[in-house]
């Protein structure tokens, strides 16, 4: 029976409050602190700073750059600001309040990453209590990569993408409709959203498979649902190329993995999986547990989950900076295979008040752990060389300079005014041929003097343990003008 208008208001009134504090949302909130603990130490990484530079570029003259504006290597060089759109928003960010405001970004979109992986899972295993394992295991492995950075935005959007999937094939088609809107946004912000495709590419060839082999099987999307699926994949599709830099942006991507071997040999993010690290390890627990689990509960696993894994699995394994991916692609995967090895969660049963009081311990908790001011100052000058810096300006150090890898992006930012040698865009140096000759003058692979002289250097800025600056010390026509725990600084001889 049909429950009273009049009683209506009232229950509305009733619910609210239980909604705001219930359970699951308690456990949220769990969740936002653990990332705030996690990344409030994490304002050191050295790609920031070009992104935040770009972004206060594109804030400032209202464009996209479309050649190198930063280095005296490849300045004026075709080069692909891909991730434009978060670049502008990180720079908003500082623009607000400074290196405050850049925190606040990173807490925010490391906040709703794990918020949002909490949904995905609490929906794959139908319980809130499992959803929480699995935002666990999402946040293990997205450790590899929080940072003021453009792909916290992109693997958000990733996560927001297998949500609209699992509510288009199990709840309502036209949750599918949110896709192309949703790749529109992505192909600004983050080159993800070419995994993203990738990701409803195996969605579409598993919506047209059935059987059932035991613990394989597949369900075929019905044929309004597979209707609905092909059209937003066509969209979505249509929606990449809607973007203000055009097909060079799409391409992208690909470019990187197809014709970009030093940038994939010589970056450290791109290095294999070190499977003895707690991350490797990790790694092969997560991935073991999800073939294991079918045997050992007698439950099939899905077509589209296992090559879900597998696409994971070999990207996690070859590149570990993938470890983020497969993490969201595998936390759902199980979440759903242990779906009943905890009570479900009843809300009939919820305690509002004992969660509102752990709610408010979490807020006093993110208030207290968010790092102030001095803070971020400290980790700025702890991973940054701002001494050196500070040196090479009272000294008046002037012509060009040759900088290490590492340092060029915060040379971007600090010291506008001196055109870097080298920073984090490793794709506009490698196709310059720039990336090459450095990586072989640091390692000692070539004579240091060639890459010198060819760019008429007058000033090196190093960290203190590279292997060249030994060789430096001894080089004819080079003296050691600085040094620190940190960086040193090198003079060509008048």
């Amino acid at each position: 029976m049909a429950q009273p208008m009049t009683e209506l208001p009232r229950a509305s009134r009733r619910s609210v409050p239980r909604a705001v504090f219930s359970f699951p949302v308690m456990l949220a909130s769990l969740l936002v602190l653990l990332m705030v603990l996690t990344v409030r130490e994490r304002f050191n990484d050295p790609d920031m700073w070009w992104h935040l530079k770009t972004g206060e570029l594109i804030w400032n003259t209202h464009c996209i750059p479309r050649f190198d504006p930063f280095s005296f290597t490849a300045f004026g060089k075709p080069w692909i600001a891909q991730e434009w759109l978060s670049e502008f928003t990180i720079y908003g960010a500082y623009h607000f309040d400074g290196y405050t405001g850049l925190m606040l970004w990173l807490c925010m979109f490391s906040g709703l990453f794990v918020v949002a992986a909490y949904v995905l899972c609490s929906l794959y295993a139908g319980n809130s209590k499992v959803g929480m394992l699995g935002a666990m295991v999402a946040w293990l492995f997205s450790t590899i990569g929080l940072a003021i950075r453009p792909h916290m935005f992109g693997y958000t959007l990733l996560v927001c993408e297998l949500i609209l999937l699992h509510l288009g094939c199990c709840r309502n088609p036209r949750w599918l409709l949110a896709l192309p809107p949703l790749f529109a946004l992505w192909i600004n912000v983050h080159s993800s959203f070419c995994f993203g495709l990738v990701i409803l590419f195996i969605v579409i060839l598993c919506s047209w498979v059935e059987f059932d082999w035991g613990l394989l099987a597949a369900r075929q999307w019905g044929l309004g649902g597979r209707r609905m699926l092909l059209m937003a994949s066509g969209l979505s599709l249509g929606a990449v190329f809607s973007n203000p830099i055009g097909p060079k942006l799409v391409w992208y991507p690909l470019d990187v993995m197809l014709n970009q071997p030093i940038n994939l040999q010589s970056v450290a993010e791109w290095q294999p999986t070190r499977l003895e690290s707690p991350r490797g390890l990790g790694l092969l627990v997560v991935a073991g547990l999800i073939l294991l689990v079918p045997l050992l509960r007698r439950k099939s696993l899905a077509l589209q989950e296992l090559i879900f894994v597998a696409v994971g699995l070999l990207f996690a394994a070859r590149h570990e900076r993938m470890l983020f991916t497969f993490g969201i692609l595998a936390a759902p995967i199980l979440c759903r295979l242990l779906s009943d090895a905890w009570d479900q969660y009843e809300p009939d049963r919820d305690m509002p008040v004992p969660n509102a009081v752990m709610m408010g311990v979490a807020s006093a908790a993110v208030f207290f752990a968010f790092p102030g001011f001095a803070d971020l100052k400290k980790q700025v000058q702890d991973a940054n060389p701002v001494k050196a810096l500070a040196f090479i300006r009272q000294t008046r150090l002037s012509g060009p300079m040759l900088n290490a890898y590492i340092y060029g992006g915060y040379l971007i930012w600090a010291a506008p005014e001196k055109k870097v040698f080298v920073d984090g865009r490793a794709d506009l140096y490698e196709s310059a041929g720039v990336l090459e000759e450095y990586g072989r003058w640091a390692t000692l692979q070539a004579d240091p003097k060639a890459v010198l002289d060819k760019y008429r250097i007058n000033f090196c800025l190093l960290p203190s343990g590279f292997p060249i600056v030994r060789v430096l010390t001894l080089l004819p026509g080079w003296r050691s003008v600085y040094s620190d725990k940190m960086s040193s600084v090198f003079a060509r001889e008048q």
